[in-house]
């Protein structure tokens, strides 16, 4: 069962394979407002690389999350991303109705590198060019797969996915949100994750493309662990800055760096494809949102070594929240991480 129409507040879960996000917004004629907010970490291995590893310690986390928040929340948003989702963009000629959809599904019988029979197809019209009456298209593909698993584990854990959505775009969601877009500027969104590093282009003011690499913060978190003969819980701990009195800030700092070739690597590689794609010779600016833009160190390294103006997502930048409702997660201080679960929240379901 959806989301009725009369439904004023949406709930985005976020599962990573770090911890698990939840955000529920409530809408009103002056915008959006927090109404709850909550996350739990996973086990280290539960899920690695999209791959779900530990089912029930996913599931269990999912609903003790929901217990913690709100047991009576069972329609939320969703999302995918990885090697299971493809997007493409092309043009077709202007049609409407059945036209349109024959000539989008001849186009992805064409580009998906899947038999059409596997895959869940979704796509958008980005923008119609009314003089050469050209319509530009965004195509999703899913692997059937790939979805109806991570469906079958939020039915599982009690819920309803109410949309499906992607990584990336709940990202581009939270950034239109709460920030103008400069037509005038090549802006990359980077959602860094843990195991996943989520990149949306915007040119000319419009959705260009999006990658997924399989890099993130997992290699900053073993690293850790392994030069401070740490457990995880304590890796985490010290990445959060809670452990200042006992690990050295200047080690610290060396291991976070020496951790992020091959994050390094995948975005410089991700970024040249773009530039000769878009025919640009620059990126003008990097937003950087998830995890990966709270671990000490990293934002400031990324942008000297990218040599890109750097700035981090702050989602909640204009929606409404009481911070004495949540004392306990201070949202202000983590808002990169619910990036993704915001934008979530922010799909209109009906």
């Amino acid at each position: 069962m959806l989301f009725s129409k009369k439904s004023k507040s949406t709930v985005g879960l976020d599962v990573g394979a770090n911890s698990i996000k939840l955000v529920k917004l409530d809408r009103s004629k002056g915008g959006l407002a927090l109404a709850a907010l909550g996350i739990r970490e996973l086990p280290p291995e539960a899920i690695v690389a999209d791959e779900v590893k530990d089912r029930e310690a996913v599931i269990f986390t999912i609903q003790s999350l929901i217990d913690q928040v709100d047991p009576k929340i069972k329609d939320v948003v969703v999302s995918i991303s990885g090697y299971g989702v493809i997007t493409d963009k092309f043009s077709i000629d202007k049609k409407s109705g059945s036209e349109a959809e024959q000539a989008i599904l001849f186009e992805a019988e064409q580009r998906s590198p899947f038999d059409v029979e596997d895959v869940t197809l979704d796509h958008h019209v980005i923008k119609v060019d009314e003089e050469t009456k050209k319509a530009e298209i965004l195509l999703v593909a899913a692997r059937n797969e790939f979805l109806n698993s991570f469906v079958e584990l939020i039915l599982d854990a009690g819920l309803q996915p109410a949309v499906v959505d992607v990584d990336a775009f709940a990202a581009l969601n939270a950034y239109e949100y709460n920030y103008e877009i400069d037509p005038t500027r090549t802006t990359v969104l980077v959602n860094l994750g843990y195991d996943v590093t989520n990149i949306l282009y915007l040119y000319e003011g419009l959705y260009h493309s999006t990658r997924d690499i399989s890099s993130g913060t997992r290699e900053i978190y073993n690293a850790i662990q392994k030069e401070f003969r740490l457990n995880a819980e304590l890796a985490s701990k010290a990445i959060k800055g809670e452990m200042k009195d006992s690990v050295d800030q200047d080690m610290l700092k060396a291991t976070i760096i020496s951790a992020t070739d091959e994050l390094i690597s995948g975005l410089e590689l991700a970024f040249s494809y773009f530039k000769t794609q878009a025919k640009v010779d620059k990126i003008d600016w990097l937003v950087l949102s998830g995890g990966g833009a709270l671990v000490p160190y990293l934002p400031e390294y990324l942008q000297s070594k990218l040599n890109i103006p750097l700035e981090i997502l702050n989602p909640l930048r204009n929606v409404d929240f009481d911070p004495d409702m949540f004392q306990y997660l201070s949202p202000e201080k983590i808002a990169p991480l619910l990036t993704v679960p915001v934008g979530l929240a922010m799909r209109k379901v009906r």
